[in-house]
């Protein structure tokens, strides 16, 4: 990777520009620490308790009709943020997106299955069910040969 750095007092603001082949989980980490990631855990709510919840023992994020929630291996909990809200602050180089109403820890996935429709059921370690809508399929599909072509 070269970096160039370019100091002139004559800029009225700084600008970062990424000149890249392809999307790859070293640039996601890169726009995750410009963007700033604000947060290593969440709260989240079961009933009157508050619990502290780490990002990587979130599985999923989905709404439903009493709000968002976050899904662990401990139950689900409720929190205050909404899912754009959530889409924002989260990395982009673990988290991602399945529909309208789900994010998904993409490492908790285990597999996909294609369906008739043009969508695809995601399983989760934990061995719950997701569907990823056909507006989110190519972006699934592109951010798994990323990390497909980072094992090899």
């Amino acid at each position: 990777m070269k970096v160039s750095l370019d100091i002139d007092s004559a800029y009225e603001e700084t600008k970062v520009t990424i000149h890249c082949r392809e999307m790859d989980d070293s640039i996601k980490n890169i726009l995750d620490f410009l963007k700033g990631q604000k947060t290593e855990f969440l709260v989240g709510k079961d009933g009157e308790m508050q619990h502290i919840l780490k990002l990587d023992i979130i599985h999923y994020f989905h709404t439903d009709k009493d709000g968002v929630k976050a899904v662990t291996a401990k139950g689900e909990f409720r929190l205050k943020e909404k899912l754009y809200e959530l889409e924002e602050i989260l990395p982009a180089s673990r988290f991602i997106r399945l529909s309208k109403s789900v994010i998904a820890n993409l490492h908790e996935l285990s597999r996909f299955e294609a369906s008739f429709n043009g969508t695809l059921a995601v399983y989760f370690k934990s061995g719950a069910k997701q569907y990823v809508s056909r507006n989110y399929v190519s972006a699934i599909k592109e951010s798994l040969m990323v990390n497909r072509r980072k094992g090899k």
